[in-house]
């Protein structure tokens, strides 16, 4: 199934040079990397990408130490054509096995779960990706750009397992137009979550 990924929906956008500097925001982001969620929602055109990638460009330097594991980070940008369960879930599983250094065979049972005639259900190859996941070593930070364009449930539903299921070194950020479907109550009543709306934006 190699030959059919875009790769170029791995690639983190360049930085743009900004007039206004958004500081503040960063340090909201770099504070929350311990929760499980960072939710970036605001209508198009508040500069939503471009905060998220500043953020990536200052990782290494505010949170990459000597005393700390390292923060590598994997990007997808998503497009209609992305409200496919098997479709979202290949190209999630393989933004991940892109990281540095990452073990060869990462991803690999999940991936062979989604290319079999009998399709496991999401939670199976959700397990057999968070296995994987858990053993990597490295702090993780999993960004996923345009999540507005996903509307279909099982999508919802198995990146809501994703979430409830995350090991503490991995954290997700969503960038949107408009809030997921996703328990983002249940989240920020456990303190899980880190907001950023149109209004800080």
């Amino acid at each position: 199934m190699e030959n059919i990924i875009l790769n170029t929906k791995f690639f983190i956008p360049e930085a743009r040079p900004r007039l206004v500097q958004r500081d503040r925001l960063i340090e909201r982001l770099n504070a929350g990397v311990y929760r499980k969620l960072s939710l970036v929602s605001a209508p198009a055109g508040f500069g939503k990408t471009t905060l998220v990638t500043e953020w990536l460009n200052r990782v290494e330097k505010d949170l990459n130490d000597e005393n700390r594991a390292e923060y590598k980070v994997s990007w997808l940008s998503l497009d209609e054509n992305d409200n496919d369960l098997v479709r979202f879930l290949t190209y999630l599983i393989s933004a991940l096995s892109r990281l540095e250094n990452i073990d060869k065979n990462f991803g690999k049972g999940a991936l062979s779960m989604l290319q079999s005639t009998q399709l496991p259900s999401p939670e199976t190859i959700l397990t057999a990706l968070i296995n994987d996941i858990s053993a990597i070593s490295e702090k993780i930070i999993f960004v996923i750009d345009d999540y507005h364009l996903i509307e279909a449930q099982p999508i919802h539903d198995s990146l809501s397992f994703l979430i409830d299921n995350i090991p503490p070194h991995f954290h997700l950020a969503i960038s949107t137009r408009e809030d997921p479907p996703l328990p983002l109550a249940i989240l920020r009543a456990k303190d899980q979550i880190t907001d950023i709306r149109a209004t800080d934006l």
